[in-house]
């Protein structure tokens, strides 16, 4: 992608903005684990939907208007959550607060997984490993570990819903 700010690909994008969504959202949430996880879960909707980027603004305005929406979306989905009383897992575990049989039912979904989002969400939440040294076991990028985390916890909710 060659865009008006001169950003020849995706990963230059995430390089160049990243830091921007997170303060923002930082801002919004005053939460550091939500505006990590907004900020992955922008920058996934934005490598998604980045043809449909026009250049009619800034891209940074338009990456912090996808975070903003996310976040929004976030708010609603979690105020439903505690409306219904409904326990997100990942969250228990990276809180350590999970008994027994929640950390089971944990490793049965894990268990079920496929690669790799088996092997760096468990590295993530078990090993606490930072996503730079998950990236350097893979040989992959440091955006690669944090997009894959971010699927597999989306996989876990997904199967947690079920």
């Amino acid at each position: 992608m060659k865009g008006s700010d001169g950003v020849d690909n995706f990963e230059e994008v995430y390089n160049r903005y990243m830091k921007d969504v997170y303060r923002y959202i930082l801002a919004l949430s005053r939460s550091h684990d939500i505006a990590e996880e907004i900020t992955q879960e922008t920058f996934f909707k934005a490598l998604k939907s980045i043809d449909k980027f026009n250049g009619e603004c800034k891209l940074s305005v338009w990456l912090c208007q996808i975070a903003k929406n996310t976040y929004y979306s976030y708010c609603a989905k979690e105020k439903r959550r505690s409306e219904h009383m409904h326990e997100d897992i990942t969250f228990c575990v990276e809180n350590e607060v999970v008994d027994n049989d929640t950390a089971f039912e944990l490793h049965k979904k894990l268990h079920a997984m496929p690669e790799p989002y088996k092997e760096v969400f468990s590295l993530r939440v078990f090993g606490e490993l930072p996503f730079a040294k998950i990236a350097e076991l893979f040989d992959k990028t440091e955006s690669w570990a944090r997009v894959t985390y971010y699927r597999a916890k989306l996989k876990m909710e997904e199967k947690q819903d079920e």
